[in-house]
């Protein structure tokens, strides 16, 4: 079945003022900090698509060990009829999983601030999953956003894969639970990718791989800043810091400056001391009750959970009690 088009919600001006505002308001906080969400330009997005590929970074494919051993026993949770949304596509990998068990689904309905490459990937569904109606959304999953009337009049199942719960604060999380759930409705379910805790050197070898992509992941979005908002930063004069944090047990990722520099954004002038460090990432890791707890705060009740043999990562099923 065809891609319904009026689905291709996209505002490029709104979205790239959004951007500036963001890059603004990060570089002149104390400390920097800059949101997750923009690593994934066409670049970023190709090259978190090789970070996973490397042998240190374990979350993908022990995620999809899971969803492949356990693929059954999960849309037996599906109720009929049901549009499966996904909140961030990327790529359509660990989806198809679902959408080949669940053959009782009628829609798909993937969800991405990612023009192009949301198009490309629902299109590519679109034409391997011909009984589906694959209605694409281009919004900020993040922030509220409307599903069409044709997939809202739908039973709804919702799934966020890929452990990007852990880029959120604990109450960010909780938020986006919350609003998860209103915009699903009483009695969606919800599939979510869970990273758990484990041994340090793992943790850290994952985000630091030998190859390098993960700096240069990093590095990338200094690249997107200077193509977008006609900055003057050199990706030379930071390096990619990676590290386990115990404390609040969560991975941090930084760019930290070389040197002492100033560099204009926007008609900005941003200043870094030697060693001043621009805070872009955290993947908070959970263990299972924990993460059923935060959930339950949210309005989810937990209904079943699957993990792999080590206790790597996490696949949790909720039902909506509000």
């Amino acid at each position: 079945m065809a891609i319904a088009a009026s689905a291709l919600q996209h505002a490029p001006e709104e979205a790239q003022t959004g951007f500036a505002y963001d890059v603004i308001a990060g570089l002149t906080a104390t400390p920097k900090r800059l949101p997750p969400k923009y690593f994934y330009d066409e670049t970023g997005c190709r090259l978190f698509e090789q970070i996973t590929a490397q042998p240190e970074y374990y979350p993908t494919r022990t995620e999809l060990a899971i969803l492949q051993a356990k693929a059954a026993e999960i849309v037996k949770l599906f109720p009929p009829g049901a549009a499966l949304v996904e909140f961030g596509m990327g790529t359509s990998t660990k989806v198809r999983i679902l959408l080949a068990a669940a053959t009782t689904l009628s829609a798909y309905v993937p969800v991405d601030i990612a023009a192009e490459s949301l198009e490309r990937e629902a299109t590519a569904v679109a034409r391997d999953f011909t009984h589906l109606d694959v209605v694409p959304v281009i919004a900020d999953f993040t922030q509220g956003f409307d599903l069409p009337p044709s997939v809202r009049a739908r039973p709804l199942v919702g799934f966020f894969p890929g452990s990007t719960i852990g880029n959120f604060e604990p109450y960010e999380a909780c938020s986006f639970l919350q609003r998860t759930g209103k915009a699903l409705g009483q009695g969606a379910l919800l599939i979510v990718g869970v990273d758990l805790i484990k041994d340090t050197r793992v943790l850290n070898a994952a985000y630091n791989d030998k190859a390098g992509i993960t700096a240069a992941f990093n590095l990338n979005l200094l690249t997107r800043i200077n193509r977008e908002l006609g900055a003057k930063f050199k990706p030379v004069c930071f390096e990619h810091h990676a590290f386990f944090n115990p404390r609040y047990n969560r991975i941090e990722m930084h760019l930290a400056s070389m040197k002492r520099q100033r560099v204009r954004v926007d008609g900005e002038t941003i200043e870094f001391r030697a060693g001043e460090t621009i805070h872009t990432e955290n993947s908070y890791k959970y263990k299972v009750e924990s993460f059923r707890a935060l959930a339950r705060g949210a309005g989810w009740k937990p209904q079943a959970v699957w993990t792999d043999e080590s206790a790597y990562f996490s696949i949790h099923a909720f039902v909506r009690e509000e």
